[in-house]
């Protein structure tokens, strides 16, 4: 009889779901952002319906301290700040929702979140959340680094570069993990 291979532990993790991106009247936000969000809400419904670990991983700075960040980007997602806030609904709560706080594009760097994940026998990530250049490829890759195996639903991802983001979900899919249509990262939240 061979052997079956145990069927992947997934979780959700949902990256910057917040104002400064989403909400108009912040800098960050650029046409077209708000096209993830169905694909996002689908994938969390999915991970409430099966008790699929939600992560939330926002970035926040410190008020009133320095930060390296700034030596390339103007302040922003200062602790307590608008643009750092949630953006709608997409804020923890229920059982299986958590919070990971990233002072860095990639929501591993200095945070708890690869030693979270793997305490709860989490095999399989996939990523969604903006911007896929920057945040959602630095997760990524940091995530494939703590030996998870990466997924992108790719209409759960964008940037206001879109030939970076072309280019980036390339490489996610080249070395690093699978890019899939949003119907198959559904599936994989069962």
């Amino acid at each position: 009889m061979a052997d079956i291979a145990p069927r992947p532990k997934t979780a959700l993790i949902l990256v910057d779901v917040i104002k400064s991106f989403f909400d108009p009247q912040h800098p960050n936000y650029y046409p077209g952002v708000t096209n993830v969000l169905e694909p996002m809400r689908q994938m969390r419904a999915k991970a409430r319906e099966t008790g699929a670990i939600v992560v939330h991983a926002v970035e926040r700075h410190r008020k009133g301290f320095d930060d390296h960040e700034w030596r390339r980007l103007p302040v922003h997602h200062i602790e307590g700040a608008d643009d750092a806030a949630f953006f709608e609904e997409f804020f923890p709560e229920g059982e299986n929702e958590t919070l990971v706080l990233k002072r860095r594009f990639s929501a591993f760097f200095a945070t708890d979140l690869a030693l979270f994940l793997q305490e709860q026998g989490v095999t399989r990530i996939i990523v969604a959340g903006v911007k896929t250049n920057v945040c959602i490829r630095a997760t990524a890759q940091d995530g494939f680094a703590n030996g998870f195996d990466v997924v992108i639903a790719r209409e759960a991802t964008n940037s206001n570069r879109a030939h970076l983001a072309e280019a980036s979900l390339e490489d996610i899919d080249r070395y690093i993990g699978r890019v899939v249509p949003l119907a198959e990262a559904l599936e994989m939240l069962e």
